[in-house]
């Protein structure tokens, strides 16, 4: 029996949330049912040695350099330029940057990112074959690129985010989904807010949470590694990238309030990105050097997970936070912002807790845990409980290939 052909497209594939859960779809899925590609818009990032050997990537050329690094933002406006270039149709590549322009600046807010994103998929390679199935994995160029230059029986787009927070909009999406046979949303957050905006297309939508390798996580927690300094207080832990949305800034002001407490805590970061300079600024303005560490992107975060006393995720909103699930895995307690998504992974009072998004309320909820071991026990044994895998959720993805 022919395999089934399947291509999976992301935007980069770099060392963040999306990608993780990828890989792991891919564990999941039978190579010998399914015949797997994968096309990354940027072809760029330092996971590419993680990919499995049955997964065939379309990219004629591919740099491993984290998009995070001066190298990497080299080779990404290379290659957006030359993606700019590349097919032609530069006026009306120009005609919807400042279209989208326009509306960010009316709107206040200007993303760089998303402006590009449609020129990038307008620029990137076209292929003759026809596949099966076509999984635009995230939002942004790689479902314009699914929508309007894959030739596949059927067409489907996962979407992390939460829609209204992020900076999306139909006037950027230009229709997009009407291509789509099906949308996935990561959590049931998601897809009400993707569904404000887009009512029409209600009975395409299905939820499909983010799918973990629990077994590798477990292993990979036992290998050497984590934190190398010989502090004997309170790990705080935070991982994802250096940006807005992850609202370190408040975080840091957190920590002041609990160092001035007089709590015996560290804040670890790990995680890499463009706000570390503004970050770092802040860390020495409040003097909290040897407090509040921004340690980097790791090849293995798990080590570290298993060695903190309290995981805290504050950010300013979510789709379906994959650190917080790993966290959880992993049997740590866990503080997180009352905010779309997060709201989702935690029952207050129950398996964690969830606080305003304030320096103050923050640094309360930190406080609370230290000073009670047992509940930081009871929540990390709930949490561990909280994770399932829901096959049904990945059989209604592979059956669109039928």
């Amino acid at each position: 029996m022919r395999k089934k052909k399947i291509l999976f497209v992301i935007n980069t594939l770099g060392r963040a949330g999306a990608e993780v859960a990828l890989l792991s779809l891919f564990s999941a899925i039978d190579p010998n049912q399914y015949e797997l590609s994968l096309y990354v818009m940027m072809a760029q990032g330092e996971m590419k040695d993680a990919l499995p050997s049955y997964v065939h990537l379309k990219n004629p050329y591919f740099s491993t350099e984290s998009v995070l690094t001066e190298e990497g933002r080299r080779d990404m406006m290379k290659t957006v330029l030359r993606k700019f270039i590349q097919n032609g149709k530069w006026f009306k590549k120009a005609a919807y940057m400042l279209r989208v322009w326009k509306q960010m600046h009316k709107n206040g807010k200007i993303m760089p990112d998303k402006i590009l994103w449609r020129v990038i998929s307008d620029g990137s390679e076209q292929f003759d074959e026809t596949f099966d199935l076509a999984v635009a994995y995230l939002e942004g160029a790689s479902t314009y690129y699914v929508a309007d230059h894959v030739k596949a029986r059927q067409k489907a787009a996962f979407v992390h985010i939460d829609y209204e927070s992020s900076g999306y909009t139909p006037l950027m999406d230009k229709d997009c989904y009407r291509h789509m046979d099906r949308i996935f949303m990561v959590s049931d957050e998601v897809k009400k807010h993707f569904i404000k905006y887009y009512p029409q297309y209600q009975n395409k939508v299905a939820v499909f949470h983010n799918m973990l390798d629990y077994k590798k996580i477990t292993s990979k927690a036992k290998e050497a590694g984590g934190f190398t300094d010989s502090y004997d207080g309170i790990r705080l832990l935070t991982v994802g990238r250096l940006a807005y949305q992850k609202a370190y800034d408040i975080a840091i002001d957190a920590m002041k309030i609990i160092k001035d407490s007089g709590c015996k805590a560290r804040w670890y970061v790990l995680g890499e990105g463009s706000e570390r300079e503004m970050l770092e600024k802040k860390i020495a303005q409040l003097g909290l050097q040897k407090d509040f560490l921004l340690l980097g992107a790791v090849e293995n975060p798990y080590p570290y997970y298993v060695q903190t006393d309290i995981y805290v995720h504050a950010t300013r909103f979510e789709g379906k936070s994959i650190a917080i699930q790993e966290a959880q895995i992993l049997g740590c307690p866990v503080i997180a912002s009352d905010c779309n998504g997060n709201r989702e992974q935690i029952e207050n009072g129950i398996d964690g807790i969830l606080c305003s998004l304030t320096p103050e309320a923050i640094a309360d909820s930190i406080k609370e845990l230290i000073a009670d071991p047992k509940k930081r026990e009871k929540y990390a044994k709930r949490a561990r409980n909280r994770n399932t895998q829901n096959n049904d959720e990945l059989d209604l993805l592979l059956n669109m290939t039928k």
